[in-house]
């Protein structure tokens, strides 16, 4: 049985927590706020315990901290750890911060970089990953396991994950901005705004999965819903006048040049 500690016990690391629970991994939580950290675990099964603990013991080691606070908890964490005599892997989920920063803050370890969204929260998330020449297989095996049950998870190479991120990692707020738009719409209509967002939600999640598994372009599977003459076609005509596709596409190039600037910093 793997033993999996989380460094951490915020909105993501407690999302990430969550799936690996669902496995047979063994789970350890740590966190300067043991009040939240007693949360999660009491939700997970987890044990909470503490830094040294995570260090010595765990085979996956997830850092859930501020990127601005890593040097100053690698810094505490790199003695306990260079003393170990069995394996281990950091998963760092901390947005920006390289593989090659991940080497200089911790020396010669094994790092798996991991660029999670927040659908891991309901098992329906997006985890862009890639790691260091020093991560065995095994350890990668053991990462796949511990998060199978967090969503889908995509090995990406490291110059493309701001690129990544910006699409899934980004893209939820974007997703819900688009959500509040349908159901107001659907509001002026008539609808409850509850009704309304309903509606919208299991519309998107079907729209999704059509995506996934039908195999047909995005333009494609537009087109086979706007029948000639029919109310479709009449609301992507407004779409296309107000140039939604040119607002999206600025929208993902903005916030791949925030993560740029981010990752500089």
């Amino acid at each position: 049985m793997k033993k999996v500690g989380f460094i951490g016990a915020g909105n993501m690391g407690g999302a990430l927590a969550l799936a690996a629970s669902k496995t047979d991994c063994a789970l350890y939580v740590t966190d300067l706020d043991t009040e939240k950290a007693a949360a999660l675990c009491a939700r997970t099964g987890a044990t909470q315990t503490d830094n040294n603990t995570v260090c010595a013991a765990c085979d996956l080691i997830f850092l859930g901290v501020k990127p601005q606070m890593l040097a100053t908890v690698a810094a505490e964490l790199s003695p306990m750890l260079q003393s170990r005599t069995t394996p281990y892997c950091l998963v760092s989920m901390c947005a920006g911060v390289t593989l090659a920063r991940l080497g200089e803050l911790f020396g010669d370890a094994p790092v798996i970089r991991i660029m999670p969204n927040t659908p891991v929260a309901v098992g329906q998330g997006m985890i862009l990953y890639c790691y260091n020449a020093l991560t065995t297989k095994e350890q990668t095996d053991a990462f796949l396991y511990a998060m199978a049950h967090a969503g889908r998870l995509e090995l990406l190479d490291e110059n493309l994950f701001d690129a990544g991120t910006s699409v899934s990692g980004c893209g939820p707020a974007f997703a819900y901005l688009f959500a509040d738009a349908l159901a107001k719409g659907g509001e002026d209509c008539g609808l409850s705004y509850e009704q309304a967002t309903a509606l919208a939600s299991q519309m998107l999640l079907g729209a999704a999965l059509m995506l996934q598994e039908d195999g047909r372009s995005p333009d494609a599977l537009r087109e086979a819903v706007c029948s000639k003459g029919g109310s479709t076609i009449e609301g992507v005509k407004v779409m296309w006048e107000k140039d939604l596709a040119g607002i999206v596409r600025d929208a993902v190039k903005a916030s791949y040049k925030r993560n740029q600037e981010l990752g500089k910093s």
